[in-house]
C-alpha cells in the first residue's frame, strides 16, 4: 500500500464481492486467463472460426465440485462427451477439457434464450446423475454488453468462480457481480490496474452498483489516487448516503488529506449507523486519541477491543490514556492494556516501554519492567521518552536492590 498508517489496522474497507456468499473458492478459474493454458487457446481458437449462424451464443463451463473420487475423475470426460452429444450434436456447439474436472462448452442455433437455459439445466442433470457428483457451473452470452466474442469464455470463466462462492452445486449466469468478484481476486494479487480495469467493466454493466464504485474507489485509493478514489466514493454515497463501508471510506480520505475534524465528522456519522464496525471505531478512538481528546477516545477504543480482541492498537492506545493521559493517572489499568497489547504484539515498542513505565509506578515485577524498558530502546533508539523510561526505572531497581540489601544485612546480624 503507498500509504503508511500508524498501524496496519487501519484501512480502506471493502464489502465482500456479492454481499452474502458463503466463502470464497480454493482455486480461482480466472486465474487460467492470465496463464493461458494450452486449453484455454485452443477453445478461443476452435470459438473464433465457428460458424455461428446469427453470431449468438452461449459459453458454460462445468465443474465436478465437491470431493471428487479418481474412478469419477477417469470417467468424467466420457460421461461429459457423452451427455454434451445427447443434449446438443457437433454442428451446433464444441467443447473442450480444461482439467480432469472441468469442461467448457459452447452452443449456439438455439430459438430462444429461455431454450438454451432448458438446454444448459439438463445438461447438468445428466452430468450429476449420471456421475453422482454435484455439478458447478458458470454461464455466459453472447452478445452481451459490448463484450467481444473472444472474452466470453473469460466470462464463464468468472461466473464460475461466482457460483463456487455458493458452495457445490450452484450455477451463475455471468454479470456485474462476477465482475467485481474477479476485481477482487486481481486486488488480492495486488494486481491493482488490472483490478481497476475489471471494475470500471463491472460499472459499465451496473452503473449503480455501490460494491463496484466501493471496489474500484478502494482500489485508486490504496495505489495513492486518492482524489479518484474520493469521486468514486462520492457517486456511491450519492446513490445509498447511509452506507457505512463508504462514509467510512470517504472518513479516512480525509484523514490522508489530513483534514481530521473532516474525518471524524464522517466517522461519527458511520458509528450513529453501525456501532459494530470495528474499523470505524478504532479509526474514531485513533483521530480523537490524536487530538488529545482522551476521554472522547475510550468509548471508541473499549469498542474496538471488544469488537476485535486481537486488535494491539485499541490495547496500546487505552494502555497510554490511563498511564499518563487522565487527570487521574491508573497505572493498574494502564499495565492490563499494555499487556495485552504486548502479548498480540510482541515488538510493539510503544507498548513494551508503557508496559515497563506502569510496572515501574507500581513497584511491581522491577526486573521485567526493566527488561522491557530496555526492549523497548533496543526496538526505537532514538525515541527520547523510551531512553528517559529505561533510565528511571534502572534507578529505581537500583534503590531496590539498596534496600534489599540492607534489610539482609539487618537479617544476618540480628
Amino acid at each position: 500500500m503507498i500509504h503508511k498508517f500508524a498501524s496496519k489496522e487501519i484501512h480502506f474497507l471493502k464489502a465482500e464481492s456479492d454481499g452474502h456468499s458463503i466463502k470464497p473458492p480454493a482455486t480461482f478459474f480466472s486465474d487460467l486467463l492470465r496463464d493461458q493454458t494450452v486449453q484455454i487457446e485452443r477453445l478461443n481458437a476452435r470459438l473464433k472460426s465457428a460458424d455461428i449462424p446469427g453470431k449468438d451464443f452461449i459459453c458454460a463451463v462445468v465443474q465436478i465440485s465437491g470431493a471428487v473420487s479418481e474412478k469419477t475423475k477417469e470417467k468424467a470426460k466420457d460421461v461429459f462427451e457423452a451427455c454434451f452429444d445427447s443434449v446438443l450434436d457437433k454442428e451446433r456447439g464444441l467443447w473442450e477439457s480444461l482439467d480432469d474436472t472441468a469442461f467448457a462448452l459452447v452452443f449456439w442455433d438455439y430459438v430462444k434464450e429461455e431454450n438454451a437455459t432448458r438446454l444448459i439445466s439438463l445438461l447438468k442433470e445428466k452430468i450429476s446423475v449420471a456421475l453422482k457428483a454435484d455439478i458447478l457451473m458458470g454461464i455466459a452470452t453472447f452478445p452481451f454488453s459490448g463484450f467481444q466474442r473472444n472474452e466470453i469464455l473469460g466470462n464463464a470463466l468468472k461466473a464460475i468462480d461466482h457460483a463456487a462462492f455458493f458452495g457445490n452445486n450452484h450455477h451463475i449466469y455471468f454479470n456485474a457481480v462476477s465482475l467485481n468478484i474477479s476485481g477482487d481476486r486481481l486486488y488480492q494479487l495486488e494486481l491493482h490496474d488490472q483490478a481497476i480495469l475489471e471494475y470500471k467493466r463491472g460499472l459499465e454493466v451496473e452503473p449503480k452498483n455501490i460494491n463496484l464504485l466501493n471496489s474500484l474507489g478502494v482500489c485508486y485509493g490504496v495505489i495513492g489516487e486518492i482524489e479518484k478514489a474520493r469521486k468514486e466514493f462520492e457517486k456511491a454515497i450519492a446513490i445509498n448516503p447511509v452506507e457505512v463501508m463508504v462514509i467510512y471510506n470517504i472518513g479516512l480520505i480525509h484523514r490522508i488529506n489530513e483534514d481530521e475534524d473532516r474525518a471524524i465528522l464522517y466517522l461519527k456519522k458511520a458509528h450513529g449507523i453501525d456501532q459494530n464496525v470495528y474499523e470505524i471505531e478504532l479509526l474514531l478512538g485513533h483521530l480523537l486519541f490524536k487530538q488529545e481528546k482522551w476521554r472522547q477516545a475510550l468509548p471508541y477504543l473499549e469498542a474496538a477491543s471488544r469488537l476485535n480482541p486481537t486488535s494491539s492498537m485499541a490495547f496500546r492506545m487505552k494502555g497510554e490514556i490511563f498511564l499518563d493521559k487522565l487527570e487521574k493517572k491508573d497505572p493498574q489499568r494502564a499495565g492490563i492494556e499494555f499487556n495485552q497489547a504486548v502479548k498480540l504484539n510482541p515488538s510493539d515498542a510503544i507498548s513494551l516501554s508503557g508496559y515497563a513505565q506502569s510496572m515501574a509506578l507500581q513497584k511491581k515485577n522491577l526486573k521485567i519492567a526493566l527488561s522491557f524498558a530496555s526492549e523497548s530502546v533496543a526496538l526505537e533508539p532514538m525515541t527520547p521518552l523510551f531512553t528517559t523510561r529505561l533510565k528511571q526505572i534502572r534507578k529505581i531497581c537500583d534503590q531496590a536492590d539498596v534496600v534489599l540489601e540492607k534489610s539482609n544485612q539487618t537479617i544476618k546480624s540480628a
